[in-house]
């Protein structure tokens, strides 16, 4: 059966990444980072531990920070599971979370951050879905700062949940030592977001190409044609995609009119 209407949010969604070339220059996300409280970090498992001292880390120059160290090998956590540091965020209200900034300092590039996981707890809260899974290893013994993967237009809200942030680590070896120096979000105002799928939306519903057709006789060669709107199945579709491009378009303006007055 046919579906009888369309979800913009979601449709904008799913075309981001084709579309995305099509958008307005102005539409660029611009995000802002918030450093939150890297020594509130909590061992995942009891092989995991954490420590700090303000005299010295131990670690490069010594400057101070969260210490991770491990009593086994490898990044699994005693019983099965993944041998983690973990703590919960709080982000302001109107903003979404688009991804992680972590700065670190190796003892050893044997043992390192393996995975940066962004999870949001359901309601109820039985279960946590992961929404950004980083599996990168940062094996640069730094000191350096990284960012995570970006969710970029599928960010986290946290109004419709709890979100938590994991560290995975990995061990070479139990003398090592990983040293957190900071950690920040990577935040979007959910207003810019707003303003982002508005202009997919519209390119979506304006969308067309130029283009050369080719024929058999005189006059059929070389002829200049345009391509239509996108067709969905049903034409009448297409105008609560337009309506609601325009709604937020509109939206967008008033609020930078307000800005400028």
């Amino acid at each position: 059966m046919r579906s009888k209407s369309i979800q913009p949010l979601a449709l904008a969604a799913v075309l981001a990444a084709a579309l995305m070339p099509l958008a307005s220059p102005a539409a660029a996300q611009t995000d802002t980072v918030m450093w939150i409280n890297h020594l509130d970090f909590l061992p995942g498992d009891p092989s995991v531990i954490t420590d700090f001292n303000a005299v010295s880390s131990g670690v490069g120059g010594g400057l101070s920070g969260l210490i991770i160290e491990s009593t086994t090998v490898g990044e699994d956590a005693l019983g099965g599971g993944n041998k983690v540091v973990e703590t919960g965020l709080q982000v302001p209200p109107g903003y979404l979370i688009t991804g992680v900034r972590l700065c670190y300092e190796l003892s050893s590039a044997a043992s390192f951050v393996s995975q940066i996981r962004l999870a949001q707890v359901q309601d109820p809260p039985d279960v946590a879905i992961v929404r950004l899974d980083d599996g990168t290893d940062l094996v640069d013994p730094g000191p350096v700062c990284v960012d995570s993967a970006s969710l970029g237009l599928a960010p986290i809200d946290p109004t419709a949940g709890a979100v938590r942030l994991d560290l995975r680590v990995n061990f070479g070896d139990i003398a090592d030592r990983i040293v957190v120096r900071a950690v920040g979000l990577h935040l979007v105002s959910d207003g810019v977001i707003e303003g982002q799928i508005a202009d997919l939306l519209e390119a979506f519903v304006t969308h067309s190409h130029w283009y050369l057709t080719t024929g058999r006789g005189a006059g059929h060669n070389n002829t200049v044609a345009s391509t239509g709107p996108p067709h969905l199945d049903d034409a009448a579709e297409v105008s609560p995609l337009r309506d609601e491009a325009t709604k937020k378009k509109k939206k967008k303006r008033g609020k930078r009119r307000r800005r400028r007055g």
